[in-house]
């Protein structure tokens, strides 16, 4: 199974957060049952650029044969002191072409889930000299995908505030998310863009099927 969780702290906790970016990784590498596991920060998505960032929201996608002891393992709890919110979303992969870290990391299992739901995540490592022609390419197609019918949520993700970037998105069905993938005509556009300027060094697109989603990080009101 694979799941993210997504955590909403407040702005006094940033460092905190921060020290979970920087030192999470050693700690998961020791849980039994974990084939991957990648700290993610948060953003609008819209443009892939620093100014994107929502110090607010952080995650952690991991790959994992039990799910529980990942739930009861140090690092969940720790985040869950400082959360405010926390989103948690267990998935089965169904499709996954590319690479991430230089390995697929989502093995496909059969769908036993009756949840009609489907996440897609996109990652990719943008080449340093073809960034500036990738962010001015992509805000047209990011703004078709938030008037997208069929999408539930969507936010931009990251592992740095440049060069890692990456989306995640949540859909009512998978005819939505075809829909917005192969006849969206600014989609369309940055595919072929992609093919013509080779921007990436490594990419992935993985999709899956919702087993439970739990909790949401929307905006509350609270003290900062």
């Amino acid at each position: 199974m694979t799941v993210v969780y997504l955590w909403r702290i407040r702005k006094r906790s940033l460092f905190i957060a921060m020290l979970h970016m920087a030192l999470d990784r050693f700690f998961l590498s020791r849980i039994a049952g974990i084939t991957f596991h990648k700290s993610i920060g948060t953003g609008t998505g819209e443009r892939f650029t620093p100014s994107d960032a929502d110090l607010t929201v952080w995650g952690l996608i991991a790959h994992s044969q039990n799910i529980s002891l990942l739930d009861e393992s140090l690092v969940i709890r720790l985040w869950r002191k400082i959360a405010t919110l926390e989103q948690r979303i267990v998935m089965e992969p169904l499709s996954s072409h590319g690479a991430w870290a230089k390995r697929n990391p989502f093995p496909i299992s059969q769908r036993t889930s009756a949840d009609e739901r489907i996440v897609a995540i996109t990652r990719a490592r943008i080449k340093w000299s073809k960034n500036r022609i990738f962010w001015g390419s992509v805000p047209p197609v990011t703004q078709s995908l938030h008037s997208q019918p069929g999408l539930l949520q969507a936010i931009g993700i990251g592992e740095a505030p440049i060069g890692l970037q990456g989306t995640l998105s949540i859909w009512r069905d998978s005819e939505s998310l075809r829909a917005f993938a192969y006849k969206g005509e600014e989609h369309a556009r940055v595919i072929r863009a992609t093919r013509e300027h080779n921007w990436y060094s490594e990419e992935l697109f993985a999709r899956f099927a919702v087993v439970e989603i739990r909790g949401s990080i929307e905006r509350v009101n609270t003290a900062e």
